[in-house]
């Protein structure tokens, strides 16, 4: 998969009363499997996949990492688009749309904003998540690093 250039959409975090989010299935291959991140906002009292609202002027796949960053602390390599989901939040309509993000360096320092932030095996993140869309969302990474070409190395 490959990602797609900035629509005018990605302008801002809202559109036409939609709002526009972008975020990210950060994982790591570690000696015992695979580990996807999930971070607990206290305000909402959730465990989510990282993610959050356009800055004006952002696109999507910039806020997708920036709020990875912001919210674990990890930098990593940008991996395929994994879609779009939708749903409603404060009763608006709310697009997010997720990439693969492989880590590569950082640490977590809670915040106000994420307390904690758990790496999980497959089957407890898909467990672990609140939302069916994250659930969703885990899914489409699993097909999507299976479906992944790989190297001749």
């Amino acid at each position: 998969m490959t990602s797609t250039p900035p629509t005018p959409e990605d302008a801002s975090a809202t559109t036409g009363g939609t709002i526009r989010a972008a975020g990210t299935v950060l994982w790591a291959a570690t000696p015992q499997g695979l580990r996807v991140a999930l971070v607990h906002r206290p305000r909402r009292d959730d465990w989510s996949l990282p993610k959050g609202k356009l800055d004006p002027g952002e696109s999507e796949v910039d806020a997708a990492v920036r709020e990875t960053v912001e919210e674990t602390g990890w930098h990593g390599a940008l991996g395929p688009e994994l879609g779009s989901v939708r749903y409603r939040a404060g009763g608006r309509p709310k697009t997010v749309r997720y990439w693969a993000l492989l880590a590569e360096s950082g640490s977590f320092t809670p915040s106000s904003e994420v307390d904690a932030l758990r790496w999980l095996d497959l089957p407890a993140a898909r467990e672990h998540a609140t939302y069916g869309q994250d659930r969703e969302m885990l899914d489409r990474f699993v097909a999507a690093i299976t479906d992944a070409p790989r190297g001749s190395g």
